[in-house]
């Protein structure tokens, strides 16, 4: 498929606010291109929906209208005007459009300054957010229906991963990030993700489906890292140096690992 002035937008919003997917989907195959660049500046817009405006229900019709869109794709129907929308619904099956909704439903935590439940409502937070969008890309790529349990452990751990990376800056929002915030949780928490993605792996997925977990391909070193130094997450000091990175990326999207 040719980029269209769309598609070219949409690469465009996500090589700016989210670099690390754009080298990811740089990294795969040219002809998944296109629906990556769609689905990832889709999950940019939703992300983005909740801190739209500091009117908790200006935000939360933000929210609701990326709903409306995942209802419409599902349905079929057309979808109205948008230069991510648009695309999206030419691109994602319908079946899959109802992970939409789930994600959608997720993020309506960041419109308020309330505190996760439990473990249980941190957990399902990231598995609806980092998990949706990955098995939606996994899924149109070629994942099989047994895959989808690696594809969530792998993005649970990659979600968590860049979800410590944003603790200063929700911190500065005034939100409540972690139930445990202490380097003994934080441990845990690491440790957590890193079985998740020792699991993910040990399972494996269809091959068609590997340019989805591209983009956590830098997790399992970041949760590391936490686990050595849990300090690092509230300096925001989580990362690989750029050398490390692209190396680290060019040798997973040559040997087909994640």
């Amino acid at each position: 498929m040719t980029f269209d002035d769309d598609l070219t937008a949409c690469a465009d919003a996500v090589q700016t606010h989210d670099p690390l997917r754009f080298q990811s989907v740089m990294a795969s195959p040219v002809a998944v291109r296109p629906f990556l660049f769609a689905l990832y500046a889709f999950n940019i817009e939703l992300a983005r929906a909740p801190w739209a405006s500091q009117e908790s229900m200006i935000a939360e019709m933000r929210v609701q209208w990326w709903r409306d869109i995942g209802s419409e794709i599902e349905a079929g129907a057309g979808v109205r005007r948008h230069y991510v929308a648009t695309p999206l619904a030419r691109l994602l099956p319908a079946d899959l459009a109802c992970h939409i909704d789930t994600m959608a439903e997720a993020r309506r935590w960041d419109i308020y300054r309330d505190p996760f439940e439990d473990q249980a409502a941190f957990d399902s937070y990231i598995d609806a957010t980092a998990g949706g969008v990955m098995w939606m890309a996994a899924a149109t790529l070629g994942a099989a229906a047994h895959d989808e349990g690696a594809v969530r452990d792998f993005a649970y751990g990659a979600g968590l991963a860049t979800y410590l990376q944003a603790i200063p800056e929700l911190v500065a929002h005034k939100r409540i990030p972690l139930l445990d915030g202490t380097h003994t949780g934080l441990r845990a928490l690491a440790t957590k993700g890193r079985t998740r993605i020792a699991a993910a792996r040990k399972k494996g997925v269809t091959r068609l489906a590997v340019p989805a977990l591209l983009t956590g391909w830098q997790a399992d070193a970041v949760l590391a890292q936490v686990e050595r130094q849990p300090e690092r997450v509230e300096q925001g000091a989580l990362g690989l140096s750029e050398f490390h990175k692209r190396s680290s990326l060019m040798l997973r999207a040559m040997t087909g690992r994640w």
